[in-house]
């Protein structure tokens, strides 16, 4: 990759035999370098340490297991603190060499995204502040490892968020089979931070449903460790709360270490890429709807939280079973109200004749690839709650509920996947705008002998006329963008933070058995949560194209 020639400076341009010549010599480098051992070895390492990690996860996850949480942070602090120097090296070696990075990716890591990432990693230093503070009060009977393990993922976040704000763009052409390796570690550790946060936050979720449940006994071992102040309770709390957005910010890394991967060695074209900008002009009933829907369903889940979370007793059966009937209701809604507009989002398509992308994009194609992987998780637990809801008679309100709920899920997940899937691979409206520009400024030229004051009137009249008919088929568009991503926020704050009715509404439970419907949901619902705020930043991108 060293053998590189820099490209031309615009004072001295080269004769068009060079450029030609120096294009071919760049996509005969780039050629072996695509071709070489570094996608294959980098596979294996990131396939390697996900199997490794997800082992320990699980295996730490039982206490029956002789594999303890201390082992897995240990194992967490390795990988952290050789992603870290990979990091390091990296940036050292890119800002040394000028021919490290002659192309960016236009596309791979926009602002609100970098903005999220950001977002999520402060909440996620948060998070490992109030861990801090209460691994401190055990160390006089605990292992100093629980300690470690916040401090070196606090670091490990500010480094990371850094490399990623600062290299997202990159397409790197120097050392690619070393750059593969080190994104493919860097996408590994993420995913097996993920895991490890599902497993964990999982376990706290299922511990109230274990004890209140009769079907099994869970020990969860003599807690002799006292705590060393009266915060602690205060401070676990906390840190479990703020467990969902270490989740989101897991993934966005790993998504955009993954974008990194693909860039390696690729060449990308030099074309202008049209900014668009985001603005709510116009746009009004699709907010106001869903701002409305957020705080109702914000309501219903803090009763919910207040009525069924707590512990049971037998007085209060009633009360829990008014709190599921209106947290049933709630999502009923929602997700009804989503399958509507969603529907006329795809009418609109049908009348739009905008066409569709043919640039290759791994942007695009892994957004596409996680929204429909993602919406496996919850379609799973959609089509198992069906099936127990039928063959159990789905008796009573809150079974037919359920039932109702569940049926809605599986048809508004496909709808929705199909409109951000089309929206995705449509060109902006702005570009054919401009094309209907051009193309009218080529009649006006070709005609200029003509009348040029009657065919000027009749362009304006056309052009406007085609700006009208194009702008409430964008109002539309923007209307059902702005509500789902205000839907699918509420219906990511839910499960995300405590919302728990598979367990609750005990029927799945009594007729899979406590082991497979955990299984099911603790497997399903992880990726149901990351598909809702997935979704949220596909539609916002819709949004801008559209």
């Amino acid at each position: 990759m060293e053998n590189i020639q820099p490209l031309p400076s615009p004072s001295n341009p080269p004769s068009v035999g060079g450029v030609r010549v120096h294009a071919q010599h760049v996509e005969a480098v780039m050629s072996r370098a695509h071709h070489g051992g570094g996608w294959l070895l980098s596979g294996i390492i990131c396939i390697n340490i996900l199997i490794l990690g997800c082992a320990l996860v699980s295996g730490s996850a039982f206490n029956s297991v002789a594999i303890t949480a201390v082992h897995r942070q240990i194992f967490l602090i390795i990988l952290l603190l050789l992603t870290m120097l990979w990091m390091l090296f990296y940036t050292a070696l890119t800002s040394r060499k000028n021919q490290a990075i002659l192309f960016k990716d236009s596309y791979a890591g926009p602002v609100w995204l970098k903005a999220g990432l950001v977002l999520f990693g402060l909440l996620s230093l948060l998070m490992d502040v109030f861990k801090i503070a209460y691994y401190v009060s055990y160390l006089h009977c605990d292992s100093a490892v629980k300690v470690a393990f916040p401090v070196v993922q606090a670091v490990f976040l500010f480094v990371q968020s850094f490399f990623l704000w600062t290299h997202a763009k990159d397409c790197v052409q120097l050392h690619t089979n070393v750059t593969r390796c080190g994104l493919t570690l860097t996408l590994s550790t993420n995913l097996v931070l993920w895991m490890a946060a599902v497993t964990e936050e999982s376990v706290h979720q299922t511990e109230i449903p274990v004890k209140a449940t009769p079907l099994i006994s869970a020990s969860y071992g003599d807690k002799k460790c006292k705590c060393s102040h009266s915060a602690c309770d205060t401070f676990r709390e906390a840190f479990y709360y703020l467990y969902p957005f270490n989740i989101e910010y897991s993934l966005f890394a790993s998504a955009m270490a993954y974008i990194m991967w693909k860039n390696v060695g690729r060449i990308v074209e030099h074309h202008s890429r049209h900014k668009v900008k985001f603005c709510l002009k116009g746009v009004c009933l699709g907010p106001v709807m869903g701002i409305f829907l957020v705080v109702a369903g914000l309501v219903t889940f803090i009763m919910y939280e207040v009525d069924v979370l707590k512990e049971e007793e037998e007085e209060e059966e009633d009360k829990r079973n008014q709190a599921l009937l209106i947290h049933f209701i709630m999502n009923i809604v929602i997700v009804s109200l989503m399958f509507l507009s969603t529907m006329i989002g795809c009418i609109v398509y049908r009348l739009d004749h905008r066409e569709h992308v043919s640039e290759k994009n791994p942007t695009r194609s892994l957004d596409v690839g996680l929204l429909v992987g993602a919406s496996m998780g919850q379609l799973i637990i959609s089509y198992f709650t069906i099936v127990a809801m039928v063959a159990t008679g789905a008796r009573g309100y809150l079974n037919a509920l359920n039932l109702s709920w569940a049926v809605l899920l599986v048809l508004q997940l496909g709808l929705q996947n199909y409109f951000i899937i089309e929206g995705l691979h449509r060109e902006p409206f702005i570009v054919m705008q401009e094309a209907a520009l051009h193309t009218n400024a080529h009649a006006l030229q070709e005609h200029a002998e003509m009348s040029i004051e009657v065919e000027c009137k009749k362009s304006s009249y056309f052009l406007t006329s085609g700006a009208d008919k194009q702008s409430w088929k964008r109002r539309v568009l923007k209307e059902v963008c702005a509500f789902l991503m205000l839907a699918n926020i509420i219906l990511w704050i839910m499960p995300a933070f405590g919302a728990r009715p598979q367990f609750d509404h005990p029927v799945e439970l009594y007729f899979y058995k406590y082991t497979m419907w955990t299984a099911i949901v603790n497997i399903g619902l992880p990726f149901g949560i990351f598909y809702r705020m997935h979704s949220v930043a596909s539609l916002f991108e819709v949004y801008l194209i559209s």
